[in-house]
């Protein structure tokens, strides 16, 4: 199998997906867009706390101690906090979703422009931070198969659609996103080959759950934590764990 492939198959079911839920979007109550998006939100939660549990991982635990993986975790959202706030990195994010919903949209200005910018912002992030986003890729790019992303495309396919119902089509142009995002990571693990340890996939998995529980935040309207800006903690947290198993 083509390095790829995964993510090619991941990008087709967002387009499509979102094109079912635009057909969609029209036809359903702004009442109705709300609870989807709210179940969403829900859904994510449940999401995060799965892979927040690989602070549980037992390389992860023997990498870095018994109160290592929490410690971790935290100075990786701390570091790559400060990273990304003085990269500007949510503002560079929503500055790609005005720029793609000029060039995309026809009156980009009103209650459409602004749909487009936050489901291009909500989707991308909900896409990218997930595990499998980086677990599938990398596994993808080790030529170990695509059976990870194949289920990451399913669930993202179903969520695109009560996303674009919810906020049109800049959960579509959120392909474009994983196809960033997936790539760098396919391109990792052709590069890495199997280098990388468990205990930093471990990690880099629990500062993702962390992640998405922002995400969900967001979802559900109770406070708009600027996730993109967090990001660069999906870099520090292998990196943190490495440094801390050598010091060991």
């Amino acid at each position: 199998m083509v390095p790829g492939t995964g993510t090619l198959v991941n990008i087709a079911a967002i387009v499509v997906g979102s094109g079912i839920g635009v057909a969609l979007g029209d036809r359903l109550p702004r009442r109705t867009r709300e609870v989807v998006t709210d179940g969403l939100g829900l859904v994510v939660l449940l999401v995060a706390a799965l892979s927040a549990a690989a602070v549980l991982d037992p390389a992860f635990h023997e990498a870095v101690g018994t109160g290592g993986p929490v410690l971790v975790v935290l100075g990786a959202v701390l570091l790559g906090g400060i990273v990304g706030s003085l990269l500007r990195l949510e503002t560079r994010m929503e500055s790609l979703g005005g720029w793609l919903r000029r060039r995309l949209v026809r009156s980009p200005d009103g209650e459409h422009g602004h749909r487009f910018v936050e489901g291009f912002v909500t989707a991308s992030l909900v896409f990218c931070v997930g595990p499998l986003a980086i677990l599938g890729s990398l596994s993808d790019g080790l030529g170990a198969g695509i059976e990870q992303l194949v289920l990451k495309a399913t669930l993202d396919g179903f969520a695109s659609i009560a996303f674009a119902a919810a906020l049109g089509w800049g959960v579509g142009a959120s392909a474009l996103a994983v196809l960033v995002y997936q790539g760098f990571w396919t391109l990792l693990g052709v590069v890495l080959g199997d280098l990388l340890p468990q205990a930093g996939v471990a990690a880099i998995t629990a500062t993702g759950g962390l992640l998405l529980v922002g995400v969900a935040l967001r979802l559900l309207r109770v406070r708009e934590v600027p996730i993109a800006d967090l990001l660069p903690a999906l870099v520090v947290a292998p990196l943190l764990t490495a440094l801390v198993a050598a010091v060991r």
